[in-house]
């Protein structure tokens, strides 16, 4: 028994993936596919359908490649940020680790003593609120960038369950059976 494949034709399904589509492009594919399946040969006594697999593949390839550069800026920007918040951890431990050197060498005169602690306190506060700020500043870009991301992936999700609920509503009433 050979298995055959419905063939469709695919030319206006295909998208150049050196080009970034817009948000819209990535609907119309998803679309496509959609179409598609609705449009397979179904298997006899089965829920299966024929669909040509490598154009579902190149289709679905040319979505991940179309997925919004902020998903990856967003994952970056996240990498970035907990390496910065360490470099500036490791930063201020290094300033106080230097501060309290300073302080143990000074420490036969009080009056210089207390004059390295207080010099002390200050870089290590002025570290404190430059890597809170700085951390802050991250955590807002990043908050931002995650939001449009969010945003568009709701709407291609709310998009994807209104054909789904299409797709639910456009099934044929199931014939009577005769008593």
């Amino acid at each position: 028994m050979t298995q055959e494949t419905e063939t469709v034709d695919t030319t206006e399904l295909v998208v150049d993936a050196t080009a970034r589509p817009d948000q819209s492009d990535i609907l119309d594919i998803v679309d496509d596919l959609i179409v598609h399946l609705h449009q397979a040969k179904s298997m006899p006594l089965s829920a299966s359908a024929l669909v040509d697999r490598e154009m579902f593949v190149t289709q679905l390839e040319t979505l991940r490649t179309s997925l919004p550069d902020e998903l990856r800026a967003a994952r970056w920007m996240v990498r970035e940020r907990e390496a910065f918040i360490s470099r500036t951890n490791e930063k201020a431990r290094e300033m106080l680790g230097n501060a309290r050197e300073e302080a143990d060498e000074l420490v036969s005169e009080s009056n210089i003593v207390a004059e390295a602690v207080e010099e002390a306190n200050i870089l290590v506060r002025r570290a404190e609120g430059e890597a809170r700020r700085l951390r802050l500043e991250a955590e807002d870009y990043i908050e931002k960038s995650l939001q449009k991301v969010e945003t568009l992936l709701g709407g291609i999700v709310s998009q994807l369950h209104s054909a789904r609920e299409e797709l639910h509503q456009a099934r044929p009433r199931p014939p009577d059976v005769p008593l």
